[in-house]
């Protein structure tokens, strides 16, 4: 490991070098070499994907992986795919985001208050990462919330990112026993550390497009964390 980073930004250059999963690199690699046929104009990021936000957020939203022809593609967490489609018009509305639209890294958004980041920083294989692989990218989520000073709410968007946060606080020695915090969409849970917890169902195509996850339900999720976060 390296020197822990001065800043998120120093840190996002030790994200991007990562070279610790050689099965996640070469996946990543391979998807950036062959394209889909809909992106074959692109140069793919094919990379770890850094992290993206307001380095004094008040709100961390937390996902899963970047997905294989978005943010692998285009190097920004929920940007160029349908969870990223479905995610930034609810943080526009909720006012964490100044569009409603994230395509590219030179497409000028910014974000207001929140930081977005992920447990694992490839895309792996069918979306599911070995818990090995979640451990060797665990160093990360630990450096990242140290440096996010102003950071009240976390937002856990499905159950790999819920478990992520514990793990990270038991590492801490925050908490001792996992089994007093359960995932369901909507729980809240506030941390002995202070930290406030809120569980999100992720916005994959899988729970949008079968409507286990709706807009107004996101939608609140957001609205909640901005009013546990003292941002209202």
């Amino acid at each position: 490991m390296a020197a822990s980073p001065k800043s998120l930004v120093a840190l996002n250059v030790q994200i991007v070098a990562c070279e610790r999963c050689p099965r996640l690199r070469a996946h990543c690699a391979e998807v950036a070499r062959v394209r889909r046929r809909a992106y074959a104009d692109w140069e793919y990021w094919g990379r770890p994907v850094p992290s993206f936000g307001d380095p004094e957020a008040r709100v961390l939203a937390l996902g899963l992986a970047p997905g294989a022809h978005g943010s692998n593609r285009t190097g920004r967490p929920f940007t160029g795919d349908g969870s990223g489609n479905f995610l930034y018009p609810v943080l526009h509305e909720a006012g964490f985001a100044s569009s409603p639209q994230a395509s590219s890294l030179d497409d000028g958004m910014k974000l207001t208050g929140l930081w977005i980041t992920s447990v694992v920083r490839c895309a792996p294989p069918g979306n599911k990462p070995t818990p090995e692989e979640q451990r060797n990218c665990a160093p990360w989520v630990d450096e990242e919330i140290a440096l996010l000073k102003s950071l009240r709410v976390v937002v856990c968007l499905g159950r790999i990112a819920f478990d992520g946060l514990l793990a990270h606080e038991q590492r801490r020695g925050a908490i001792i026993i996992r089994s007093n915090y359960t995932f369901a969409h909507g729980a809240e849970y506030t941390l002995p550390s202070g930290l406030k917890v809120i569980a999100s169902y992720h916005p994959s195509l899988q729970n949008t497009n079968t409507g286990k996850l709706t807009r107004p339900m996101f939608l609140q999720i957001f609205k909640r964390a901005k009013e546990l976060a003292g941002l209202n």
